[in-house]
């Protein structure tokens, strides 16, 4: 059952911003669906598109990088949760970080070699940092 938008964590409104503040450069556009599931459907998408048997936190299906940028982002609810627990961070503030995690996805960014992800992480701290948000590296 899809979720309420006043059930989400964060408001329509402040997601719409994060995910413009994630775009690579003014004037960039994008069309994003960004869509709440649970373990079950987290599970199944994961399983049936990248051949991993697990949820996880977030999706991102990227269609077209130019002149628009298209992606559906499928973040599951329930390992959010846990992590933001286990983490010890406020859940808007993890779900936050996984939509600009999502958006730099969407627009071709990565994680896969030291490089990358040293790149990658600094965008997302300097993004969330905009929106006085900590440091979801930062070691509690």
């Amino acid at each position: 059952m899809p979720r309420a938008p006043e059930a989400w964590p964060l408001p329509r409104p402040r997601i719409r911003r994060l995910l413009l503040a994630s775009l690579g450069a003014q004037g960039i556009l994008a069309e994003i669906t960004v869509r709440l599931v649970g373990q079950k459907e987290g599970r199944q998408i994961n399983r049936e598109f990248r051949g991993k048997d697990y949820a996880t936190n977030v999706l991102t299906f990227a269609y077209q990088h130019h002149p628009v940028v298209q992606a559906d982002l499928v973040l599951c609810l329930p390992i959010l949760t846990r992590e933001a627990g286990a983490q010890h961070k406020d859940l808007s503030a993890h779900f936050a970080h996984m939509l600009v995690h999502g958006m730099l996805h969407a627009q071709g960014l990565d994680h896969e070699d030291p490089e990358e992800a040293e790149h990658m992480e600094g965008l997302e701290r300097r993004i969330l940092k905009r929106f006085r948000l900590p440091d979801p590296y930062s070691v509690h």
